[in-house]
């Protein structure tokens, strides 16, 4: 019987490997082939589909429950690739670099009294906001140079 001589399983970067090979061949990386690229990746029972799909279902589900109750804010973006903070899950600023796509959120004071500005000026009802700067960040800029 030949072994197979890929050994990304052994160094444990089996998503990595998957993920390039994914991109490697053009298709695109949406939320749900990501997360059914988590599931086989660290799964060593060898799921069937319907058990991946459960799980998948399962985390998708639960992001949703999180939504409703507004325990987690959402940063749709338009390739899809949506994202989700848990950690300050209400309206704040973010920065987020275009080549690597890491999100911070940096403490701006000066944007505390927006909502009420913006509502005064544009007599809207302001439920919430999303203020998103787009930049490369220090270390995509260094690997410019």
């Amino acid at each position: 019987m030949a072994r197979s001589t890929d050994t990304s399983w052994e160094s444990g970067n089996r998503l990595e490997t998957m993920l390039f090979r994914v991109k490697e061949k053009n298709f695109r990386l949406t939320p749900q082939r990501l997360a059914v690229l988590k599931i086989l990746s660290r799964d060593g029972t060898h799921p069937s589909v319907a058990q991946v799909y459960e799980r998948v279902a399962t985390v998708y589900k639960t992001i949703i429950l999180l939504k409703e109750l507004n325990e987690v804010l959402e940063l749709g973006f338009p390739d899809g690739s949506n994202r989700y903070d848990g950690y300050k899950p209400f309206p704040h600023p973010h920065i987020i670099c275009i080549r690597c796509k890491k999100i911070v959120d940096p403490e701006l004071a000066s944007l505390s009294d927006l909502n009420q500005e913006m509502g005064r000026k544009t007599g809207f009802q302001i439920l919430h906001h999303r203020l998103d700067f787009f930049g490369l960040c220090p270390e995509c800029q260094k690997k410019n140079k």
